[in-house]
């Protein structure tokens, strides 16, 4: 099995374009797991007319305080990083468990043991099959602060499964942020995809920085390659020790098949692969 993540500093390059239209071509020979694990903004089973189904509910543990025992004493309130805990003095704290990030400062600092644990959803795991080609994909629920949660649990979830693919493809978020990092752990593969123009450059940079710290190397895809100056692209390439593995011009098929929910077909996609 070889774990392929599909990643990008910068939004809107193309990520799930090229992983789903990889995830496709691989399939007509290769049996093929796809995860998407853009979990603030999934749409790879929109692109692929998949019907997605709850595979599992992601809960987090939240405090929830025994005021009989509370002293009403802030403590709680004073090392809550998150600002989920308001104390007014001689009240009951007050808890808004959305800001809560689960850490349980609250609770190792509560002098008087008043505080236990809950639980709240943040977040969903969903399923479903195309072809040859599974589907698994995470959602956070709105306004719950931790998306890398969820990303753990696909994680999981790819652990008990992935054993009987060829292929795991990856699709991560934009970025650099913890969520995106989860995504990439467990690539053996990565491919940075970016697009000629000076934000592209700038935020490819930064994913390729990101890399070097997690001790992966990467393939470059360039998307609308046709469109600015890839020299700012080349001498990052060169930089960093990441090869060119694929030029996408423009192109009004893609754009098309983009827009009506259909996967893209991607000339010479599979050299992604031949690294």
């Amino acid at each position: 099995m070889r774990i392929i993540g599909i990643t990008g500093g910068k939004g809107g390059t193309g990520k799930s374009t090229i992983a789903t239209a990889l995830a496709c071509e691989l399939a007509k020979t290769r049996k093929v797991l796809l995860v998407d694990a853009d979990v603030d903004c999934p749409n790879d089973h929109l692109i692929l007319s998949i019907e997605r189904s709850l595979l599992k509910v992601v809960e987090q543990r939240i405090p929830a305080w025994d005021l009989s025992k509370c002293t009403k004493c802030g403590a709680c309130a004073r090392v809550c990083r998150t600002n989920a805990i308001v104390s007014v003095p001689g009240s009951n704290p007050i808890f808004m468990e959305n800001q809560c990030n689960g850490c349980g400062a609250c609770r190792l600092v509560c002098p008087s043991g008043a505080i236990g644990w809950s639980s709240k959803e943040i977040g969903r795991l969903f399923s479903g099959k195309r072809g040859n080609i599974d589907f698994l994909s995470g959602e956070l629920k709105a306004n719950q602060p931790v998306s890398e949660f969820i990303v753990n649990h696909l994680n999981e979830e790819m652990e008990k499964t992935g054993r009987g693919y060829d292929y795991v493809i990856i699709d991560t978020a934009a970025g650099t942020h913890c969520p995106v990092i989860a995504a990439l752990e467990k690539a053996d593969g990565i491919v940075a995809v970016t697009e000629p123009t000076p934000l592209g450059a700038h935020d490819l940079e930064i994913i390729l920085q990101l890399l070097e710290k997690m001790n992966k190397n990467a393939g470059i895809v360039i998307n609308r390659s046709d469109l600015g100056d890839k020299g700012q692209i080349e001498g990052l390439a060169s930089r960093y020790g990441a090869r060119i593995v694929l030029e996408v011009p423009f192109s009004r098929e893609i754009i098309d098949s983009y827009s009506g929910g259909k996967p893209a077909q991607i000339a010479n996609v599979m050299s992604i692969l031949e690294r």
